[in-house]
């Protein structure tokens, strides 16, 4: 989903794409500076995705298999311990910072009028659990308010985009000990199930109805990506021959393209749009990513200087993958006075539409720094830290 240009008047919305995995928590000697890498880099995608729109994206860098694929990694590490206990640390990680996102997005909804329509009453309400524990897809209104308000009439639509991926990953983190079971003993069938599953449920060939499809697809579309991160941590990857992934994934990739230049979406080739092709490119990225996987317990001295932006992503991953969509939101209106400035509307119009995107990508930065401050300790608490407004070191 992007961010648009709003003419005089009127306010713009955003969509979907991504997302952010909870990041593992243990001391920063032991974790694996490659990794943090790779989520930083799925993290800035994102922003720089839903504000400028660049469907090409998807593919030069696809964020989020690169996400679930490293979750899956650090899932499999974590189930070491006893999985119970494993599941509701990774949930409690996950449903803290969805609450607050959830008590400011359901108040300003609930101020505007949003509520049940007559006759569907405990329906609704049941369904906004799903606020609550993302067992499901919540609801939200596709058009509220006035559309030359304050805020975007669709600008629910923008903030409700990201939950997908907060739904798929939990549902990912409760059937991982039933997968990580399934890979050890059939790892090549665990690996490239989901893809058939995809080919079946991505293309229309098999259709699920309502919300269920939609999630459920979303599940298959990424699962390989997941089972692909049990892969990394177990040395599957490091056990075939060298010549391998490299020869086999850009197969992949290469018939991912292929079907989204037959299939694509309403926004063109895009791979949010497109099932299969986000699968099969997806899984042949990550391949190969995995299978070069250097393991850093620093960065290397040519990136030494990103070291704390790095550090500061990994550890406010869903901080900044839930409220970049709200500062994105929160950019329009602090920039349309822009038109009302004497002489640029008419005469500068096409000037400021073109750079208004830009424009964003500035405002958005300082705004997130303003949520991590605002709401990013409650990350710390619901990994059992101490709450840091900041947490890296100036």
């Amino acid at each position: 989903m992007t961010a648009t240009v709003p003419p005089p008047g009127h306010r713009a919305g955003g969509t979907r794409d991504v997302p952010a995995s909870p990041a593992e928590t243990s001391p920063a000697a032991s974790r694996d500076r490659y990794l943090d890498l790779l989520r930083a880099l799925a993290l800035l995608r994102v922003v720089v995705y839903h504000t400028f729109g660049w469907a090409w994206l998807t593919f030069l860098f696809p964020s989020m298999g690169v996400m679930f694929a490293l979750a899956g990694s650090l899932m499999a590490r974590s189930l070491r311990r006893p999985a119970p206990g494993v599941i509701k640390r990774r949930v409690r990680r996950l449903l803290l910072p969805l609450w607050l996102y959830g008590v400011l997005v359901l108040s300003v909804l609930f101020y505007q009028g949003w509520g049940p329509a007559k006759g569907e009453e405990v329906w609704f309400w049941v369904r906004l659990l799903c606020w609550v524990v993302p067992v499901g897809s919540p609801p939200f209104p596709w058009h509220i308010g006035d559309e030359g308000g304050l805020l975007s009439d669709t600008w629910a639509v923008q903030a409700a985009a990201p939950l997908w991926y907060l739904r798929a990953y939990f549902w990912f983190v409760l059937l991982s000990p039933l997968l990580l079971w399934c890979f050890r003993r059939l790892p090549w069938v665990t690996l490239l199930a989901p893809l058939g599953l995809t080919a079946l449920l991505g293309t229309g060939l098999v259709e699920i109805p309502g919300q269920t499809g939609h999630a459920v697809v979303d599940f298959v579309t990424f699962g390989s990506c997941w089972v692909l991160g049990f892969a990394h941590h177990d040395g599957l990857l490091r056990r075939i021959p060298a010549y391998v992934a490299p020869s086999l994934a850009p197969v992949f990739m290469a018939v991912g393209l292929w079907w989204a230049t037959g299939h694509p979406g309403a926004d063109g080739m895009d791979l949010n749009d497109i099932p299969l092709a986000q699968a099969l490119w997806s899984f042949g990225f990550c391949v190969l990513l995995l299978r070069i996987s250097p393991s850093w317990e620093r960065l290397p001295e040519r990136l030494a200087r990103w070291d704390k932006p790095i550090t500061l992503a990994n550890s406010r991953a869903v901080t900044l993958y839930l409220w970049h969509e709200i500062a994105l939101i929160a950019s329009i209106p602090l920039l349309d006075p822009l038109w009302d400035i004497p002489g640029v509307w008419p005469t500068h119009a096409e000037l400021l539409t073109s750079l208004y995107p830009p424009l964003m990508f500035v405002l958005v930065w300082p705004l997130v720094a303003l949520f991590i401050v605002a709401v990013g300790w409650a990350e710390d608490i619901a990994a059992g830290r101490r709450p840091r407004l900041w947490p890296v070191r100036r």
